[in-house]
């Protein structure tokens, strides 16, 4: 049986995913920093559905988390198939307005944590030559965006990342690729009004907003790809860039 490690995983997108993994038959370690109530909640539905379920609470901008969520997932499941960093925070608002605190936190969650998370786990993939790394971008990584300048240059950092580790990691035979998504209809995106919200939605060709389910099942897709897949940035947008 496989297992899978998805950070910020108590709602939305990461939450999908676990739920998803954990009906095709993956043990699945759930993540989240702050509502540890939601992240408990999780655990006990996905256990309720015969999912096998590990929590492990912690913030993933710091490597000691990553130490204590490798040493208990091997523990506990004995192996790491896959990673997926889907924590990640964001921020709507004019550059000059951003605080240097802003700043520094975001990157270290959305960057910073998958050095840290690569450096810790990378060991144990690589000793048994297997393993798969999936990167959550955005398309503002790849395209930018007003007034979410900070956002778009941690996940376009992601993506220079995710082709960079992919190319020195592919002799290994592990396979690193990143999910670049739209906009999709969680409570990240709920700091934008409905008129916002309908404005955007205009501009996609698909004319609504994603799912997390269509996430989900895209990143079990990924995860379960042929091995050639590697150093890839799939965008999932509804034709929208």
């Amino acid at each position: 049986m496989k297992t899978v490690i998805i950070t910020g995983s108590s709602r939305g997108i990461g939450y999908a995913a676990a739920n998803y993994f954990g009906s095709h038959g993956w043990q699945v370690v759930i993540n989240c920093c702050h509502n540890l109530t939601a992240l408990e909640t999780a655990r006990q539905t996905l256990t309720s559905q015969g999912i096998s379920v590990l929590s492990v609470p912690g913030d993933t901008g710091d490597p000691a988390f990553w130490k204590e969520v490798t040493d208990k997932t091997l523990s506990a499941f004995g192996s790491i198939d896959c990673i997926i960093h889907n924590a990640a925070l964001s921020y709507v608002g004019l550059l000059t307005d951003m605080s240097l605190e802003e700043w520094h936190s975001m990157m270290n969650t959305n960057l910073n944590a998958l050095f840290y998370g690569s450096k810790e786990i990378l060991p144990h993939m690589i000793s048994k030559k297997s393993g798969r790394i999936i990167h959550v971008t955005s398309v503002w990584g790849e395209v930018g965006a007003s007034c979410e300048v900070g956002y778009s240059a941690s996940k376009g950092g992601v993506i220079a990342f995710t082709k960079a580790l992919a190319k020195e990691l592919a002799p290994s035979h592990i396979q690193v690729n990143a999910l670049s998504l739209g906009m999709f209809d969680t409570e990240m995106n709920a700091c934008f009004s409905e008129e916002d919200k309908a404005a955007i939605t205009e501009e996609i060709p698909a004319d609504r907003m994603g799912h997390p389910e269509e996430a989900a099942r895209m990143l079990y897709t990924i995860a379960t790809a042929p091995e050639y897949l590697t150093g890839q940035i799939i965008r999932l947008d509804g034709g929208w860039i």
